[in-house]
């Protein structure tokens, strides 16, 4: 028997003039970036939170606590991979992602393809399996001011 998992993530930081702004593993260019102990990627944290939840390992927060300074200004390209060798250890990989950005300015369509491909290249995924969409806040709260960035994540895994 097929043994499919489904997990959740979501994650938001507030932004600020003169930080860099990490989305999906890459730099794009902007004038405020995340603040956060890590580097502050948004999507990846979320999709951190959508594979540990749907492996049913805890949260972001458990495995890579903001209080342990190992982790302070870290490339969650690097949590990433350990997450994955997490699931891989319980016995599962993931079949798709499907994640949304929101966030005001800058204007994310002009690197979605390269975040997709990215996203795809860290969890070994076909990029056909891995979706990104971007959208505003419609100018209402923190992410539509402009004062903070979202994202949200869904995984499937199957079991091995």
């Amino acid at each position: 028997m097929l043994d499919l998992r489904i997990g959740q993530g979501w994650d938001r930081h507030r932004l600020e003039e003169g930080r860099e702004l990490f989305i999906g593993g890459i730099l794009i260019p902007s004038e405020k970036g995340s603040v956060a102990h890590s580097d502050g990627d948004v999507l990846i944290h979320a999709l951190i939170d959508a594979l540990l939840g749907a492996a049913a390992l805890g949260d972001i927060g458990f495995h890579f606590p903001p209080s342990d300074p190992q982790y302070k200004d870290i490339n969650s390209r690097i949590l990433l991979k350990k997450v994955l060798s997490l699931i891989s250890d319980a016995g599962y990989k993931p079949v798709n992602i499907d994640m949304t950005v929101i966030l005001e300015r800058p204007k994310l369509a002009p690197h979605i393809a390269e975040i997709r491909q990215t996203l795809a290249h860290l969890t070994s995924l076909n990029p056909s399996a891995v979706s990104v969409k971007a959208k505003t806040a419609e100018k209402c709260d923190a992410a539509g001011r402009g004062d903070a960035i979202e994202a949200q994540a869904v995984v499937l895994l199957s079991g091995r």
